[in-house]
């Protein structure tokens, strides 16, 4: 059926739907609305390791003038017995009683200054196990020259006097 020019009857929307553009197909919409918020996420994945801080926990490190914790009298038990084998400086596996072994890493660097500055420190393990077992977090931090000890539960974060 024909219509004239700017008729309104059914034939002339489809012919003036036909010199539009042609509408993407719901899929390729979809895809184009994922891609935009992967692409608006991933930016803001990506930005924190680009912003990230440059200092470590270590760096914020706290120091307490005592130590009060639970596992307070295991790091005084491991000064004892680091004293009675003289305060070994190198690095290496140190025999224990009861068959069991500790390690000292040998010199502590107070990298992060937060224990006094001009001193030199040597940091020893907590807690004795067998010879060549994995490491812990628990250790003291002992002055060579006064023998000031501090302990530290979490890897050198935090410090307590001895």
């Amino acid at each position: 059926m024909w219509t004239r020019p700017g008729s309104t009857g059914p034939d002339a929307r489809e012919s003036a739907m036909a010199t539009d553009a042609p509408r993407p197909s719901r899929l390729r919409r979809l895809l184009s609305a994922v891609a935009i918020v992967f692409a608006l996420t991933g930016a803001s994945l990506v930005a924190p390791a680009v912003v990230a801080p440059t200092t470590t926990a270590a760096a914020e490190a706290a120091v307490y003038s005592t130590c009060t914790l639970s596992r307070c009298s295991a790091a005084r038990t491991a000064r004892t017995g680091w004293s009675s084998l003289g305060w070994p400086t190198s690095a290496g596996w140190y025999s224990w009683p009861y068959g069991q072994y500790n390690y000292t890493g040998g010199t502590f660097q107070n990298r992060e200054q937060q224990l006094p500055l001009n001193a030199t420190y040597s940091e020893y393990d907590v807690y004795p196990r067998a010879r060549g077992a994995a490491r812990d977090a628990y250790r003291i931090v002992v002055n060579r020259s006064t023998r000031e000890t501090w302990f530290t539960p979490d890897h050198y974060v935090n410090f307590y006097k001895l």
